[in-house]
């Protein structure tokens, strides 16, 4: 018997070393590539397009809820950032600052002249500059609720940089309401959570954990911060979206007043709330094999990909044209109340490179048609859920009969894997002994091993002291990623031994 380790597309595998396969697979799919400019990417036409059809798919649901669109400058005044203490603390360190506004040809190279009067931060986040607007908006009880997003592009100039999960400049929507009251501003909080957590696992197939940020964690200026918490195939977790109650913070610094009810001046009550391009990262890390990308076919660039399979120069045209005709007759046909999306892959080039070429791309369905299926009328299926080379012929009527129930039947697939895998990386633990050596690395077996593989996520109880919190991330480098929404029965810190009403989740995160 043979020991040998089976051939995949993908080198390394996620055993080898999880941080190249991930950075290999974003290549294999062609996905993206680093840019030129420091710490910022190039996302290509098969990763827009997958950041298409989440934008496509959020806006929806954000108009579905009441909010519009709107766009807001890209510059903010460090006079503007300086307003709200904690905020700009928090973002101080990764703020790009324009300081010049033109340049100059001395000796041969261009000088930044001409200082600007006061510097201009190229955006971060915006609840400072659209605080500035909403002051302006609001003069009643009567303008409120503001119910506003934007998608735009942000700077946070990072140092460690990782395609799609942490770059110098990344993609997101971002959307900032206020309100007459904290409960309204409270109830919108959650609800942008939820919907995040419904975009989730509805369409991206990625379980989630919805809680509450500790303090630690909490966004710069918040009164609470909400996430939804993701595990990802090395078991780290990855924060795949925040929602935040902001008070009256912002709403102070930046003077959205308004007449109440009771003609009495008062401050609006705010939010925030975003996800970003974070979440092709994170699609990559919850479905992608050894194999390459795996697309949720509810947010897939393409539901399926046709490939002509013509060895003889006389058989093409009738290859090609059943194809056309089946591409036709599958875009006909509706799934999550839109036409299926099909190519035909025609190109000139071998069929093992092409179908692999779909395989790592991570498109749901392959369909292979030579004469033979032809002759039988007849298609020959693969589906991304499974091994790259598991296949079954179907007829063609069938397969167009059936082809949204396929794509939904992958769809579900894909989520009840994640959830099972984070299953059964999920520990409860109730000793301070137990929860260090769950965390602890193992040891490795060569000095040129990769990094190990983490442990997953730890629930335990915890009494929520952030010295404490500190402590841990500073000895394990884990931190509470949420308290969660979800009832927990009462217990006994590990740590503290002091009472705990829920247990809270831990683990190691992008």
């Amino acid at each position: 018997m043979s020991n040998a380790k089976p051939q995949t597309a993908i080198t390394p595998t996620r055993a080898d070393n999880y941080q190249d396969w991930y950075q290999e697979v974003i290549k294999a799919a062609d996905l993206a590539e680093n840019s030129d400019v420091r710490g910022c990417m190039v996302i290509k036409p098969w990763g827009y397009a997958l950041w298409e059809n989440i934008q496509r798919v959020l806006d929806g649901m954000f108009k579905a809820t009441g909010h519009v669109n709107a766009y807001f400058p890209l510059f903010i005044p460090v006079s503007f950032l300086e307003k709200e203490a904690a905020h700009v603390e928090g973002f101080a360190k990764e703020c790009a600052v324009v300081t010049h506004h033109r340049l100059e040809a001395r000796n041969g190279k261009l000088i930044p002249v001409g200082e600007l009067e006061e510097p201009l931060v190229v955006r971060p986040t915006s609840e400072t500059i659209i605080g500035a607007s909403f002051a302006k908006w609001v003069q009643s009880y009567r303008d409120l609720p503001l119910l506003i997003n934007q998608w735009a592009n942000v700077v946070r100039w990072e140092m460690r940089t990782r395609l799609f999960l942490r770059t110098a400049e990344f993609l997101w929507q971002e959307g900032h309401t206020a309100h007459a009251t904290p409960e309204e501003a409270v109830d919108e909080t959650m609800k942008m959570l939820g919907v995040y957590a419904d975009f989730a696992e509805n369409y991206m197939a990625m379980p989630v954990i919805q809680g509450e940020k500790t303090a630690g964690e909490r966004f710069p200026g918040a009164v609470q911060t909400y996430c939804i918490e993701a595990m990802m195939q090395d078991r780290k977790a990855l924060q795949a979206g925040t929602s935040h109650f902001l008070g009256q913070n912002f709403s102070k610094a930046s003077g959205i007043q308004f007449t109440d009810v009771n003609n009495q001046m008062t401050h609006a009550w705010t939010t925030s709330w975003g996800v970003s391009t974070r979440l092709v990262g994170g699609m990559i890390m919850t479905h992608a094999d050894d194999d390459g990308m795996v697309c949720p076919p509810r947010l897939a660039p393409q539901h399926a990909v046709i490939l002509p399979i013509a060895r003889k120069p006389e058989d093409r045209q009738r290859v090609l044209d059943y194809c056309k005709s089946l591409k036709k007759e599958l875009e006909a046909q509706t799934y999550m109340g839109a036409p299926v999306r099909v190519q035909i892959d025609d190109r000139d080039v071998g069929g093992g490179v092409k179908s692999w070429g779909w395989v790592k791309k991570g498109v749901p369905l392959r369909l292979e048609i030579g004469p033979m299926d032809i002759d039988k009328d007849s298609v020959t299926l693969f589906r991304r859920d499974k091994g790259a080379k598991d296949k079954t012929q179907v007829t063609r009527g069938e397969l167009v009969a059936k082809v949204s129930s396929i794509l939904d039947e992958i769809q579900t697939s894909l989520f009840d894997r994640a959830l099972a895998f984070r299953k059964e990386h999920t520990r409860d633990i109730d000793t301070k002994e137990e929860f260090y050596a769950f965390f602890a690395d193992p040891p490795k077996k060569k000095p040129n091993d990769p990094t190990p593989i983490h442990a997953g996520f730890a629930m335990t109880h915890f009494s929520g002291e952030p010295e404490l919190e500190a402590k841990i991330k500073e000895d394990l480098k884990v931190t509470v990623r949420c308290i969660p929404l979800a009832p927990g029965e009462p217990g006994i810190c590990p740590f503290t031994g002091k009472p705990s009403a829920k247990r809270v989740v831990w683990a190691k995160s992008y």
